[in-house]
């Protein structure tokens, strides 16, 4: 145990996937048996008013007795996702250079009323 323990979280094998302000990283590690372990970190960018940034993380730990389960689970999803909407992205907010414009729909209607905030569901998924 060197380095105040920091052999037990030495990434063994590593990839990472950039996805727009998303970044995922896919980690080997090891235990301290000496066995493997998989963890899944998402990485979100956050822009502050401000403009400085911070990012939030989240993580998953993968052991062993779980990967053909998760394995089947994943695929089983992922197929169903393609199968119902395709494999096109619909949003273009996920391009590196999507800028928000609003149709003229929208802004020929500035005499309408304002929505009520029930017709809108704020939903956040960064903490599941």
């Amino acid at each position: 145990m060197d380095n105040n323990g920091m052999m037990e979280k030495e990434e063994i094998f590593s990839k990472v996937l950039r996805a727009g302000r998303r970044t995922y990283f896919f980690d080997v590690r090891s235990t301290k048996a000496g066995d493997y372990y998989l963890t899944i970190t998402e990485s979100k960018k956050f822009t502050n008013d401000d403009g400085s940034f911070h990012y939030k993380k989240h993580k998953i730990y993968l052991y062993k007795e779980d990967f053909s389960e998760f394995n089947t689970i994943l695929e089983e999803m992922t197929n169903y996702i393609i199968n119902e909407k395709g494999d096109e992205v619909i949003s273009e907010r996920h391009q590196k250079d999507f800028k928000k414009e609003y149709s003229e729909e929208a802004t020929a209607s500035v005499d309408e009323a304002p929505k009520s905030a029930e017709s809108f569901t704020d939903i956040s998924f960064d903490d599941i």
